[in-house]
């Protein structure tokens, strides 16, 4: 568990709309729900999570990853016209656990963790109806703070706690609550995780910093817990990676270290933080870093200067219409929002909890 103070002394090495409408179906209608949002505070980016890398490493890094994952998550379609700082694409899912016997938590502080779930597509993938097929490469990552970041200041440590799960794995060993015996207080419950939204996700490099952004598709209207949470219908998120050559306080230590390859090893060049990258959430207990940004998704999702020269698509564009796709297939799926969500991961609905709005 990551308590406050260690979230600040690991984070000084790392650096830094309206919600769309149910009814729009016209793409062009759909991209005026984008608003700039006036920034909260200034983020000071000039520091050492995004030391030594530089965009052309990037844009080769993005070419590399997307070549990583399958076409199978859709219909294909041609990504020439992709734009190079979408490193991936895919859905996203967030899930809460309340505390030992708190089946539903009534306020943040019944809350045990808040948990991130993403499950990549292929970069030339279209979104189509039904469930996505179960590619094995879905991550789950834990948020100990239970909260996410909100602003330059508020720098959040996470970790994978699965990566390459399959649908079955997630429901056996993450959805599903369990009972267990102790000595001094007999049959104690661990509650089953309750899903708060899904929505669409990218991960994108504006060069020198990644960022994980995302656009919520459900629910369709955020509700107490959301807000309190710091879920947001757009959102964005500075996010960096931690060498494990350097050990954190002893209260921010994980068991056990990822089994980076060599190859990521090497990416580190001695930095304690650089960009994610896609594969660096492929290996459980990566840890990571999200520093809120105040300002939205615009710099997250900006239009990088070689791919305007190469006519590339935006990448808000791109954003926009894989949540368009994805708002036209959950309201394809059965049932209400939970059943919807559950469909997706090949669960029944009625052996978990409801999508959780309210305290």
């Amino acid at each position: 568990m990551v308590d406050t103070k260690t979230d600040q002394q690991q984070s000084q090495e790392a650096s830094t709309g309206e919600k769309h409408k149910t009814e729009v179906e016209d793409p062009e209608a759909k991209r005026t729900r984008i608003k700039e949002e006036t920034p909260l505070n200034d983020v000071n980016e000039d520091n050492n999570a995004t030391e030594g890398d530089s965009g052309q490493a990037e844009k080769k890094e993005a070419a590399d990853s997307k070549a990583n994952v399958k076409s199978e998550n859709g219909t294909a379609k041609s990504d020439t016209d992709a734009p190079s700082s979408i490193l991936e694409k895919g859905i996203i899912y967030f899930f809460i656990r309340g505390r030992v016997d708190v089946d539903k938590p009534e306020e943040v502080n019944d809350i045990a963790r808040t948990f991130i779930i993403l499950r990549p597509i292929a970069p030339d993938a279209k979104l189509s109806e039904g469930p996505l097929p179960d590619a094995g490469n879905t991550r789950i990552i834990v948020l100990p703070k239970k909260v996410l970041p909100a602003s330059g200041r508020e720098r959040f440590m996470a970790f994978v706690d699965k990566s390459g799960a399959s649908y079955d794995e997630i429901k056996g060993q993450f959805l599903a609550g369990e009972d267990y015996e102790t000595k001094t207080k007999g049959t104690r419950h661990t509650p089953a995780a309750t899903p708060i939204g899904e929505g669409v996700y990218a991960i994108t490099t504006t060069g020198r910093e990644s960022h994980l952004v995302y656009m919520t598709t459900i629910p369709e209207e955020l509700g107490e817990v959301q807000k309190d949470l710091g879920v947001k219908e757009q959102g964005s998120f500075i996010i960096s990676t931690k060498n494990p050559e350097y050990p954190g306080p002893a209260t921010a230590r994980l068991p056990k270290g990822p089994e980076y390859p060599k190859k990521i090893h090497e990416e580190f060049r001695e930095l304690r933080w650089i960009p994610s990258k896609p594969h660096h959430l492929d290996y459980n207990n990566a840890q990571l870093l999200l520093i809120g940004e105040s300002s939205g998704i615009k710099k997250a999702l900006a239009l990088q200067e070689d791919d305007e020269k190469a006519h590339k698509e935006e990448p808000l564009e791109v954003m926009e219409d894989l949540e368009e796709e994805d708002l036209k297939r959950m309201r394809h799926l059965p049932g209400d929002h939970s059943a919807s969500i559950y469909a997706d991961l090949k669960a029944h609905a009625e052996d978990y909890p409801k999508l959780q709005t309210t305290f």
